[in-house]
């Protein structure tokens, strides 16, 4: 007989939001199985509603098309079932998606100095608002604007420069776990 695994958590979808290069979806794939939980990103499956990347999107539409399928994407990934899912960095601004993370799932802000997010996101070149631009200047902005919404969140979780299951570890202990 195949025995199941039990999830360590019966809640309500867990919901990480913060800036891009925080973390979201490295802690959440390990929150996920720590807590024997799907894991969803919410970017992936926005790429693969719309067969193509969040890039493509940007450039052929622009950002408020974009910012219309995530909110649509995440309403549909928030059904009540107990899950991990990360978010991009824009979505937690939207008021809709907002409205809905905080009445129906558990957000945890996972924040981190603007510094620390500049050294992880030049990595890659696959960001929109970061394309030809000093990733450090616009992160800085971007903390300015969206920290106070993001602080609305009950959970808030620092990410230092350690490694990805030191965050894993906070959060469960922030849910009790």
């Amino acid at each position: 007989m195949l025995q199941t695994r039990q999830p360590e958590w019966d809640g309500p979808p867990i919901v990480l939001v913060g800036l891009m290069g925080v973390g979201k979806s490295t802690v959440g794939r390990r929150l996920g199985q720590r807590l024997k939980l799907p894991f969803v990103d919410a970017d992936h499956e926005i790429e693969a509603a719309a067969g193509m990347t969040i890039a493509e999107i940007f450039e052929r539409y622009g950002e408020d098309y974009f910012r219309d399928g995530e909110r649509r994407v995440i309403a549909r990934l928030i059904d009540g079932t107990p899950k991990v899912i990360a978010t991009g960095g824009g979505a937690f601004m939207n008021a809709e998606t907002r409205a809905l993370i905080l009445g129906t799932a558990t957000a945890v802000w996972l924040d981190a100095n603007p510094a620390v997010l500049a050294e992880r996101v030049k990595r890659r070149d696959t960001r929109p608002l970061l394309r030809g631009k000093n990733p450090h200047e616009v992160l800085s902005e971007l903390a300015r604007v969206r920290n106070p919404v993001y602080a609305l969140a009950p959970i808030h979780i620092a990410s230092h420069k350690a490694p990805h299951e030191n965050t894993v570890a906070a959060i469960l202990r922030a849910i009790g776990r």
